[in-house]
């Protein structure tokens, strides 16, 4: 490591931070890299290490995966890096105090909302979930409150009418990555201050519940749509057809049926198209996935029914009948 070159650690998990550590590896030397334990994936529950990981012992940057980053040999063993400057993207965990004082120019964390607009640990999601028409990256200096910190800068990008999370989630990685190569080099250099959040306009992004991957037929079209637009392509709306469960994996509101609604969750094949009844108007259903089957088109899985009359319904309602 060069002598005048920063001492910088990176800490992250999944594949948003990827192209984050990729442009700070090009910018400096790394000291290390903080990422999470590797965990069982797939069918098999073979232990799979994180995105981060592989990115950066691809990149020859040493890896420490402690359990608990707030326990005492984690912070020991972190200290002998001696980091000027420790930057976070999606870690994965709380930050103690001790940790927050380590660097001597504290540590920074790339945030996937405009702070202070959906703090919290599913930005992306609740964005597109609450049918936001635009979002962006935010650098701020982290203090103990969660994602409350004064803010260095932020990118903004709108979010369009039918995007879905993975897309949206795509793009704020690339911008989070070019909001540190130009905002890293000013902080060091003292030519930015970090300005406080607002007070006004906090809301939190909670993390996604199982839940919460439930269509709910009974709201608006609009709002049936964002929801699951914001869970595609994880983890995936649900919904329930004559009590089997199946994925919901796109919808959309153009050049839908304008004819009165019938009962919320009830399917028409109108046109050699799938829709569905919400709240207020029909949602025309593009892609599906049946349980234990490959995502397919709707009309493919409304032919291989041979019915006419179906409705999606909700657990509650199946409960009941």
């Amino acid at each position: 490591m060069h002598a005048d070159a920063p001492r910088v650690v990176f800490m992250g998990t999944p594949e948003f931070a990827v192209p984050i550590l990729r442009r700070l590896a090009d910018m400096y030397p790394l000291a290390g890299v903080v990422t999470q334990p590797d965990k069982p994936a797939g069918r098999g529950r073979a232990l799979t290490p994180p995105p981060v990981k592989v990115a950066a012992e691809a990149l020859g940057i040493p890896v420490f995966q402690p359990r608990r980053v707030r326990e005492p040999e984690a912070l020991a063993f972190l200290g002998q890096w001696r980091p000027d400057l420790i930057i976070t993207a999606a870690y994965g965990q709380i930050l103690p105090r001790a940790l927050l004082a380590l660097p001597t120019h504290g540590c920074l964390n790339v945030h996937a909302s405009l702070l202070p607009r959906w703090r919290g640990a599913a930005p992306i999601h609740r964005a597109v979930m609450a049918g936001d028409e635009e979002t962006g990256v935010t650098l701020m200096r982290m203090v103990e409150a969660l994602d409350a910190g004064p803010v260095l800068g932020a990118r903004r990008t709108p979010i369009g009418p039918d995007e879905d999370t993975g897309a949206v989630h795509d793009r704020l990685a690339e911008l989070g990555a070019a909001l540190v190569a130009e905002l890293v080099p000013r902080y060091l250099a003292g030519e930015i201050t970090p300005v406080p959040q607002p007070e006004e306009g906090v809301t939190y992004a909670e993390r996604i519940q199982p839940g919460d991957e439930w269509v709910p037929w009974h709201r608006s079209a609009a709002d049936v749509h964002n929801h699951v637009r914001g869970l595609s392509p994880w983890p995936g709306a649900a919904t329930l057809c004559e009590g089997e469960r199946i994925k919901v994996w796109r919808t959309t509101r153009q050049n839908v049926l304008s004819i009165p609604p019938e009962a919320p969750g009830t399917l028409r094949w109108e046109g050699g198209r799938v829709f569905v009844a919400c709240a207020d108007a029909w949602l025309a259903l593009e892609e599906v996935q049946p349980a234990g089957r490959r995502r397919m088109p709707a009309a493919a899985w409304w032919q291989g029914l041979r019915r006419t009359q179906v409705r999606f319904t909700s657990p509650e309602e199946a409960a009941g009948a």
